[in-house]
């Protein structure tokens, strides 16, 4: 089984990333210990809790299959299992980069995501 994993990041951010050939993780990231990531389930309401309004950012896809065993499902927002890489992100994992664009009510528009 394939699984997709989604990382909502800052494009300035994610542009040193592709420079340095390695995600190390955001601000966030790196104060708590490991790389937060949404399943497609989760990605919309993390967008709307922890990016409300904010333009300028992308959507990376990971091949949650890539991060071995330094990916793990723990319990987080409202218990939901959410993926935590505990890691730099190798960029090999990286399906895809989109734009993360909002609509003229303010809310982010997603591309089709996968499983």
């Amino acid at each position: 089984m394939n699984t997709t994993i989604y990382k909502i990041v800052p494009r300035d951010v994610w542009l040193k990333a592709e420079q340095a050939g390695v995600f190390e993780g955001s601000a966030v990231d790196l104060a708590d210990g490991y790389i937060h990531f949404s399943t497609r389930a989760q990605v919309a309401e993390t967008a709307a809790k922890h990016f409300a309004g904010q333009a300028d950012l992308l959507l990376v896809a990971v091949d949650a299959q890539a991060l071995g065993d330094r990916l793990r499902f723990e319990p987080s927002r409202g218990g939901d299992l959410f993926p935590h890489l505990y890691g730099k992100l190798d960029l090999a994992a990286v399906r895809g980069v989109e734009p993360l664009t909002l609509n003229s009510a303010g809310n982010h528009q997603f591309p089709l995501l996968e499983d």
